[in-house]
């Protein structure tokens, strides 16, 4: 049996996605519970500055669809620290676009770092993890539940990451690992920000009224997600609302395809494929 609680004090946590937004956020609060730190992204002076200000951290530059950069990432870590007590599978992208206009590069990159990305962490790190008995946790979306339009392949993927964690937490329930998925709504972190900047997107949003026009503060939703880690829970959600998504996900789909932002979503899907009239369009 798993454990059903986790000081964090003393245990390692490998962050991935770690140089900005809910990553370094997280690093930073698990620190702040006196954890050890393995800060993993693309940003190697951001990354550096944060460990920086950590007590017992180290970094390492990887990009989470590469095996060889995640394993000298895993390497290292367990080198400096030991071992890997919990990871935080959080690296992401995003981008706006309709299945029918997106560059197909723009597409498949996005599911290969937000759903093959988790997968590779996982698989590289779950040795270690299984070692110490410890916990998994990657980063999925109220996108597993409510699949708004211009968001397909992120969708795709945030579905894949709840499906692999389920999967995965019954296969390792058995070696005392945990396993859990925190699903967040929109925060206000620089890829939020960037993908809103879409007017199309703004718009759609906006009709679609409370709580989906809502972005949230990162800090309590880190907050939940550190006290997710501690209690080595099946599930974090942030805001309080996400709950009730989850647990009627069955009609949140219908419900949002017969409001007015299924009105919108189809003027954009229309006007996009004029603009974009080729069957394939790469970048």
């Amino acid at each position: 049996m798993a454990r059903t609680t986790s000081d964090l004090a003393g245990r390692t946590v490998m962050v991935t996605g770690a140089a900005r937004g809910v990553g370094a956020a997280t690093a930073r609060a698990v620190s702040a519970r006196g954890a050890r730190v393995a800060l993993v992204g693309l940003e190697p002076e951001r990354l550096d500055a944060i460990a920086a200000e950590l007590p017992d951290a180290a970094w390492f530059e990887a990009d989470v669809t590469s095996w060889d950069d995640l394993q000298v990432a895993a390497e290292g870590t367990v080198e400096r620290f030991g071992g890997i007590d919990v990871v935080v599978a959080n690296a992401g992208i995003a981008r706006s676009g309709t299945v029918q206009d997106m560059p197909i590069e723009d597409f498949e990159r996005i599911v290969e770092v937000n759903l093959l990305g988790v997968w590779r962490t996982i698989r590289t790190t779950l040795p270690h993890v299984v070692e110490r008995r410890g916990y998994v946790i990657p980063i999925a979306s109220i996108y597993t539940a409510l699949h708004g339009p211009l968001s397909a392949p992120y969708a795709v993927a945030k579905a894949g990451v709840e499906a692999l964690a389920n999967v995965l937490r019954v296969e390792v329930a058995g070696q005392g690992v945990g396993v859990g998925v925190a699903y967040f709504s929109y925060l206000d972190t620089d890829l939020v920000r960037d993908v809103f900047a879409d007017p199309e997107v703004a718009e759609i949003r906006r009709r679609a009224g409370w709580p989906l026009n809502v972005t949230s503060p990162v800090e309590p939703a880190v907050e939940a997600l550190v006290r997710g880690i501690e209690r080595r829970a099946r599930t974090v959600a942030y805001p309080r609302w996400v709950h009730g998504l989850l647990a009627g996900r069955g009609l949140a789909q219908p419900l949002a395809e017969a409001t007015r932002m299924k009105r919108i979503a189809a003027e954009v899907g229309r006007r996009r494929a004029q603009e974009s009239p080729a069957p394939l369009r790469r970048a």
